[in-house]
């Protein structure tokens, strides 16, 4: 029989039962802040506690895994030396300052939102500078900090008292006690973190209860990896028959049929053309339409971009729907509102989703992603390769890989410059153009997704391409700019460039990521389809969305087509300008000067804008907009929460 106070674990169990009582003490302080807004059943109170005993006691097998692992591996000899103790004690006082500050973390965050570590807290970590000026205006800092090392130290100190210190660092635990006690801790944990997933203490409809019946440090890690907020327990609702309804009549346009139920799956009529061009699809690296002399920029950085204007359809009133590159994936794939959180390309369940690929793949095209940094990063090839693209990245192997469509390496002879961000822009061009030219000796017609990188911090790109110097913003945009024009002459050489369509569009602006505040001046991004067939140039000054423009580019080609998207054909007559922007929390609908904001605390803000000054008024706008704008977030959650967005 093995005497755990008097072995090598007396200090992991022993820290296993402080964060079990602080995290008792914690949920007790939440339950009676909870107590004054319902009520709760003797069920609920004992799920509260029991459920909430099983998160709390997984929670701490998995922060002391690791721990679990040394003492298994290091012998007693070096286990009982001075260093070990020192480090060990140093280790115990760190991790109990960590704990510590997430148990106040959680009571504040509670005192706001009334729920555990979700999303916002993730959020949070984003804006660090803003968050910590925050707490130091809303609380007496340096008396926190305090509090929180007296604390840590006084449970270092009882420890002392108990001498678990002492008979621990003087027991010679045997390997096989060892093995065993790790080995059951370890797996204890993993099993923990793989098969009990957060959600399942929502199993009841007392929200006060599911929260409080997990544990704050897992809620955050779940949130971390889940990358959204529920919509229904944050936003304002509407009831979903009525926001479906709306949301149908306002994708209702011409030559459109929907299908039954709650969905707005349908079928969309075109000139039924058999014209089908090859497409390659351009996202430009932080592309803002103040970089652009058609904006008002007067110093030449895109002379290209601004030529390819003046000769294609422009569309010179568009919006990006977030601030990041995943967002702007995820409007050009998926042709989706932002929805609470981060992009659904970072999510899970994200796999065979209805995309614009799979529109393409119905008319006999080959999808091809190509990027040239690791397609690994922000999920990008698991959420491309299991929609149904190829892909093409500058990355590694990894074990386990279960993509629908083949993966290439970009391999270092296809390289002629590269920064720790991925491969210049002109670099993935040439990988591209020779996947076109292969492509076409095979007779294979192909969309292709090209992610570029140059115009991304640290800025920097092959010498003696341009005049301005690397390493800076505006010489990037400008090698940016040379880089796609280069292309597009090489392009323009090849055989099948007379039955291929160029379309360049930016994910998201520069400067943008980390705005909470939606600042609609930073949203507005440039866009223009170039060498379509027997269409004039044309300036679109409506205002569009990123969403809206292959459904527009479907409707030029005359396509017939099933549609799951949000994303309207902007020519038609009854097309009504409205655009989607979103952060992390929060939601922006504007309709002509009409704003309308959603945030947490199910808030709504409602302004006029005007575009000239950038200003937003506070206005009370009619319920009508209100609604339109709710239901399209609403509806979009919940089509891909109960996955309705999957083929």
């Amino acid at each position: 029989m093995i005497n755990i106070r008097k072995s090598r674990y007396s200090i992991l169990f022993g820290f296993i039962a402080y964060f079990i009582f602080f995290s008792f003490i914690i949920r007790t302080i939440l339950f009676i802040a909870s107590a004054q807004h319902t009520d709760f059943s003797i069920f609920e109170v004992i799920k509260c506690y029991l459920a909430g005993l099983f998160f709390d006691l997984g929670t701490a097998l998995i922060i002391t895994s690791f721990y679990a692992l040394y003492l298994l591996i290091i012998p007693n000899r070096l286990y009982q030396k001075k260093w070990n103790q020192g480090l060990t004690i140093a280790a115990f006082l760190l991790f109990v300052l960590i704990t510590l500050f997430s148990f106040f973390a959680e009571i504040t965050f509670w005192q706001e939102f009334e729920s555990r570590f979700n999303f916002i807290a993730v959020d949070y970590l984003i804006y660090t500078y803003e968050v910590i000026h925050n707490i130091n205006e809303s609380y007496p800092l340096p008396y926190l900090i305090s509090g929180i090392l007296l604390i840590a130290f006084a449970v270092t100190y009882i420890f002392f008292q108990l001498k678990i210190f002492k008979l621990n660092f003087e027991s010679e635990t045997l390997p096989k006690n060892r093995l065993i006690i790790s080995c059951s801790l370890i797996i204890a944990a993993i099993s923990f973190s793989v098969f009990i997933k957060n959600s399942s203490a929502e199993n009841g409809n007392n929200r006060y209860a599911n929260e409080l019946s997990k544990a704050g440090i897992y809620s955050f890690f779940a949130a971390f990896k889940n990358n959204e907020l529920n919509y229904h327990e944050f936003y304002k609702l509407i009831d979903t028959k009525k926001a479906f309804a709306i949301v149908r009549n306002q994708l209702n346009q011409k030559d459109v049929t929907f299908r039954n139920g709650s969905t707005i799956l349908r079928d969309i009529k075109g000139k039924n053309s058999s014209y089908r061009p090859n497409v390659i699809l351009i996202t430009v690296e932080s592309l803002s339409a103040e970089f652009l002399a058609h904006y008002g920029n007067t110093e030449q950085l895109t002379p290209r971009l601004d030529s390819i204007a003046n000769h294609s359809i422009f569309f010179s009133d568009m919006y990006a729907t977030g601030t990041r590159t995943v967002r702007g994936m995820e409007a050009l794939s998926l042709s989706i509102p932002p929805t609470p959180g981060s992009s659904i390309v970072r999510r899970t369940n994200n796999e065979n989703l209805f995309t614009t690929g799979h529109v393409f793949k119905t008319k006999g095209y080959t999808n091809t992603f190509f990027y040239g940094g690791d397609g690994y990063f922000d999920n990008m090839n698991h959420f491309f390769g299991t929609n149904g693209y190829n892909i093409v990245d500058r990355g590694r192997k990894l074990l386990n890989e279960t993509y629908s469509g083949s993966r290439t390496l970009i391999t270092d002879q296809q390289v002629t410059f590269e920064n720790a961000w991925g491969i210049c822009d002109e670099d993935i061009f040439n990988v591209a153009l020779k996947d076109a030219d292969e492509k076409y000796k095979q007779h294979q017609l192909f969309n292709d997704f090209i992610m570029t990188t140059s115009n991304h911090r640290p800025y920097t790109f092959p010498a003696n391409k341009i005049k301005l110097p690397s390493g800076t913003r505006a010489g990037a945009v400008r090698y940016t700019d040379y880089a796609i024009g280069k292309f597009v002459d090489e392009l323009k050489a090849k055989p099948y460039y007379a039955n291929t369509v160029v379309i360049i569009v930016a994910d998201h602006c520069a400067s943008s990521a980390g705005k909470n505040e939606i600042d609609i001046s930073k949203y507005q991004i440039p866009c223009m389809i170039l060498n379509l067939r027997n269409q004039p140039k044309m300036n679109i000054s409506k205002m569009t969305s990123q969403i809206d423009m292959f459904p527009t580019l479907w409707s030029l080609l005359g396509w017939n087509y099933s549609s799951e998207f949000y994303g309207q054909n902007v020519l038609d007559d009854t097309y009504k300008p409205r655009v989607f922007l979103g952060t992390y929390q929060k939601l922006a609908y504007l309709k002509g000067d009409s704003l309308l904001l959603l945030s947490p605390h199910k808030k709504v803000d409602t302004y006029l804008y005007n575009k000239t000054k950038n200003e937003q008024k506070p206005f009370s706008l009619p319920k009508r907009l209100v609604d339109e704008g709710i239901a399209n977030y609403q509806t979009a959650f919940d089509l891909f929460k109960e996955g309705k967005l999957r083929l």
